[in-house]
């Protein structure tokens, strides 16, 4: 129900091996084996959407607690005194909500789940500002994005996967290359680098570009080790992740 959170989907496809030829004669190549059966991997990262956000009311998933059909929770609004329950929405294009660290843990609210609509309006609802903060609650079904709910009919939806980072675009898109979202004093010294889950920067200035190249150092030997560990693949795998 958080729209300011990043979904990605991971598709691993393989492919036939194509035929070798030998003295004018084709044959077959052998069969591949475990993980090189996947030849291609494509990653597809959507920002600022939480997985109820997207397939909550998708049948079977651990989505949006349902009863005859409708939302059976809902989300208090200090501004106006109501209870908010999900809903449909629409449209294309969904107004964001705080999205760090310290706003997940205002959302979640120790567990109660009920923080999302207060969070959003804390400091956007005064004055003669029109408020849309109840937005938080809509979610999208198979009719606005038939191509989500494909790869998910097709392949694999996962509903209990959750980012490593409860934070924005930017730390999640360090933490998916190099599992880390930090600052950095010295250029390629990573003792030199605290965490950083909201606000990754670089503080030497005689280096441009320091933590984007030590990221992709880091996903270089995070590929090579993940790919020596696995033996055995499936031949097509979708995985779903959110943030919360």
């Amino acid at each position: 129900m958080y729209p300011a959170l990043a979904l990605c989907a991971i598709v691993a496809v393989s492919v036939a091996q194509p035929a070798t030829r030998s003295q004018g004669i084709t044959a077959p190549a052998p069969a591949l084996a475990g993980i090189h059966k996947i030849q291609h991997v494509i990653i597809i990262m959507q920002e600022n959407r939480s997985f109820d956000s997207y397939f909550g009311a998708y049948p079977g998933a651990d989505g949006i607690p349902m009863s005859g059909g409708k939302p059976s929770v809902c989300v208090p609004d200090p501004l106006t005194g109501k209870c908010v329950a999900p809903f449909v929405d629409h449209k294309d294009q969904n107004p964001g909500a705080p999205h760090r660290d310290t706003d997940s843990v205002a959302d979640v609210d120790g567990g109660k789940m009920d923080g999302f609509i207060a969070n959003a309006e804390k400091g956007r609802c005064t004055g003669t500002n029109k408020c849309v903060a109840d937005q938080v609650m809509g979610y999208h079904v198979q009719s606005d994005i038939p191509n989500y709910w494909t790869y998910a009919n097709d392949f694999v939806l996962q509903d209990h996967m959750f980012e490593p980072n409860a934070s924005w675009s930017l730390p999640e898109h360090l933490f998916q290359v190099s599992e880390w979202s930090a600052n950095c004093t010295q250029h390629d010294n990573p003792a030199s680098c605290t965490n950083a889950p909201s606000s990754p920067v670089n503080t030497d200035a005689t280096c441009m570009g320091c933590d984007r190249k030590r990221s992709i150092l880091r996903a270089r030997a995070t590929v090579s080790l993940s790919s020596s560990e696995s033996s055995s693949m499936p031949r097509m795998a979708m995985m779903s992740c959110s943030d919360l």
